[in-house]
């Protein structure tokens, strides 16, 4: 239950892995997912993630009269490029492939925009993981189960993917999709209040 005076979250997002981790710690929140062409603009990187969340937190946050919107957008970048989410069985087998016995970077950029004021902050977080040398066996037995295809890079690191990753540095839930410490004390900068015990000792 939001605390009294806090104002209500709205999540920029139709991602159920972020609704679950924004549960965590905010339990009282909507959903209304952002619409605008989830595209990066410029160098991959950072900034150009954090830029992302922003306008989608921004084109949600444009047609509410109030209320604190949470936007966020995750990308698995390797040699410089990003990976998005495969379009389809080969698309993911290639993206997985490529992945394997390699580390890559997990962004994730979160931004915060006041609806009633326009007020905005963003920042980004980046993991580091290490996937394991599987075989093209296992890697064709993940794409059949359907598991990669809606995954920045192919694979979720909480659900039947981890048996891919070998070990991560930096946030989990970054990882998953959320991370939660940053998205805490941004939706505090804005004026959201939290329960004690309300940060996960994982994150």
């Amino acid at each position: 239950m939001t605390s009294p005076g806090s104002p209500r979250v709205v999540l920029a997002s139709a991602s159920p892995r972020r609704r679950e981790l924004l549960q965590r710690i905010h339990p009282d929140f909507r959903v209304v997912p952002s619409e605008i062409d989830e595209g990066l603009e410029g160098e991959v990187g950072p900034g150009a993630v954090a830029a992302l969340a922003l306008r989608k937190a921004g084109a949600v946050a444009a047609g509410l009269a109030e209320g604190i919107v949470l936007g966020a957008d995750t990308v698995v970048v390797i040699d410089g490029e990003a990976l998005g989410k495969p379009a389809g069985a080969e698309q993911a087998g290639a993206m997985l492939r490529r992945l394997r016995g390699r580390a890559h970077q997990v962004i994730t950029g979160v931004a915060v925009v006041d609806a009633r004021s326009r007020r905005a902050a963003s920042t980004a977080v980046v993991s580091e993981v290490l996937m394991r040398s599987y075989p093209d066996s296992v890697v064709d037995a993940y794409v059949v189960s359907g598991e990669p295809f809606d995954k920045a890079g192919g694979y979720a690191i909480q659900e039947a993917g981890a048996q891919l990753v070998a070990g991560w540095v930096g946030s989990y839930s970054n990882i998953v999709g959320l991370p939660l410490e940053a998205t805490r004390r941004l939706l505090a900068e804005f004026g959201v209040a939290f329960s004690p015990g309300a940060t996960p000792s994982r994150a």
